[in-house]
């Protein structure tokens, strides 16, 4: 029993990977499914979908590795944060589609508990702040529009989960209902200091906490298969959310250590050790992993578009086919143009969290074409970064100027894009060998349980650099263009 079966399951696709005993990709199957966008600004996700890919990927795989059932010692899921699923606790069956992690339905729910004087409250327990990005406006939403639906969750009807405890209440044939930490504490209703459901938080939403699973830690007995699922029960050992388990991946286990995954959003994680630092900065206070019930905390920035203006790049402008040539483009692009592109489709995210505004792009002249729109495309990445590394800086003291960023993710295959990273934050980036961070992390916590991998010092030992980009714009350059994303972000928040 020496291979691990890494679920990711993430916004646009379901994943399976299988690890064998050296941490490395035996197999892997990967399947997309439907977007759902019933509204501006509403992003859905038919629950349906979610587990069947999550189950046809994990057969593909199996059957890909050519390995019988019973060399699989556990199984590690990591999944999209803040995503929201209801069901029924007799039939499985979802009360609503999904609402995911990019809804902004919430909004005006949100700005009411401001109104209301609700966010310092929010943020003294759960590190949060009030925003549609989370669970817990999500989760008042469905129960507030679907009829009977807050009377049958107090009677314990219905229950509430993120995706990660709605694969394994699938998986166990509905005999857990559990999630772990790096999850719960996402959703706004968790007291990510004191460890624990916030009766306080869930009373302000008017929740009903009969529908809210167990927390575990985030290595830990999650429950064991059904048996006609792949064969044989395969216990559950590992589960954390994408960017809590990339951060695992690049093997971040020391306070001070930094990784950004560049996926459709873009997420910055800094471990700051056992003290959670609360953010004076606007960005959010969670738990990075919680391990032998102690959790380790982190500061985070969100971006939620970073790989997603390449897909608007192809989707929406129609001006590449395929991700992989807006390097090419934008290595072409005019150096006497200096296009500025923010990037807020569905709002910005941290340092700013403005749910209002939109995208916006200056600086455009008769000339300006696909180079230059790709161009700006891959530095609104970097410029987004920076924001979130300033921030950090200023709410942790022991954080200093970072000598090094970890990066993975889709976008982070790209030269360009890293290079310029590298340039406007004035620090090396790293690009490990194994980009496939999210679902090694999920691995070696389930390996890690089933004592297969080693701890966190030998999986640390293990972590490869691919290619370390340093660098090499001038100061006053750098200063200069930061400067005039600044004014740009501002003008954009001021229409």
């Amino acid at each position: 029993m020496s291979h691990i079966l890494a679920i990711d399951q993430g916004t646009t696709s379901s994943r399976a990977i299988i690890f064998d005993g050296d941490m490395q990709v035996v197999a892997s199957a990967q399947e997309e499914f439907e977007q759902h966008y019933p509204n501006s600004g509403w992003v859905e996700h038919d629950p349906s979908d979610l587990w069947s890919s999550t189950a046809a990927t994990c057969r593909s795989v199996i059957e890909k590795a050519g390995i019988p059932e019973g060399d699989i010692a556990g199984i590690g899921i990591t999944n999209q944060r803040e995503t929201v699923v209801v069901w029924e606790k007799e039939s499985g069956r979802a009360i609503h589609n999904a609402i995911v992690w990019q809804d902004r339905r919430t909004s005006d729910i949100c700005r009411q508990l401001k109104a209301d004087g609700y966010e310092d409250q929010v943020i003294e327990k759960t590190g949060l702040l009030l925003d549609p990005y989370f669970s817990g406006t999500k989760l008042k939403w469905i129960l507030d529009h679907v009829d009977g639906s807050r009377e049958r969750a107090r009677r314990g009807e219905l229950l509430f989960g993120t995706v990660d405890t709605y694969l394994i209440w699938r998986m166990t044939g509905g005999k857990r209902h559990v999630t772990d930490a790096t999850n719960a504490c996402r959703t706004l209703m968790y007291d990510s200091f004191k460890g624990g459901w916030s009766t306080t938080i869930c009373k302000m939403l008017d929740i009903p906490m009969e529908m809210l699973p167990e927390v575990c830690d985030s290595a830990a007995e999650f429950g064991v298969t059904r048996p006609d699922l792949f064969g044989r029960e395969i216990p559950i050992l590992g589960v954390a959310g994408d960017q809590q388990a990339a951060t695992i991946g690049q093997a971040c286990f020391k306070p001070g250590m930094l990784k950004s995954t560049y996926g459709t959003g873009c997420f910055a994680l800094l471990n700051t050790g056992d003290e959670p630092v609360r953010s004076q900065n606007r960005l959010l206070t969670t738990v990075a992993y919680q391990l032998d019930g102690k959790p380790t905390y982190a500061l985070e920035g969100s971006i939620f578009i970073a790989g997603a203006v390449v897909q608007w790049l192809r989707d929406g402008l129609k001006i590449i086919r395929s991700a992989s040539e807006t390097q090419g483009l934008a290595e072409k692009a005019d150096d006497t143009q200096d296009l500025v592109l923010v990037p807020a489709f569905v709002g910005l995210g941290a340092p700013y969290w403005n749910a209002e505004c939109r995208g916006a792009i200056y600086g455009l002249t008769r000339g300006s074409g696909p180079e230059e729109f790709a161009k700006a495309a891959l530095e609104s990445v970097g410029y987004q970064t920076r924001d979130l590394l300033e921030a950090m800086r200023a709410d942790w003291d022991d954080m200093g100027h970072p000598e090094t960023l970890r990066v993975d993710g889709g976008m982070s295959a790209s030269d360009w894009a890293m290079q310029f990273l590298s340039d406007i934050i004035g620090a090396k980036v790293d690009r490990p060998e194994v980009l496939e961070t999210t679902a090694l992390g999920a691995a070696w916590l389930a390996g890690w349980r089933a004592g297969v991998y080693a701890d966190r010092d030998g999986f640390a030992e293990r972590w490869r650099l691919d290619r370390c980009f340093e660098p090499g714009m001038d100061d006053d350059l750098r200063a200069e263009k930061y400067d005039r994303w600044k004014r740009a972000v501002e003008a954009t928040m001021s229409v």
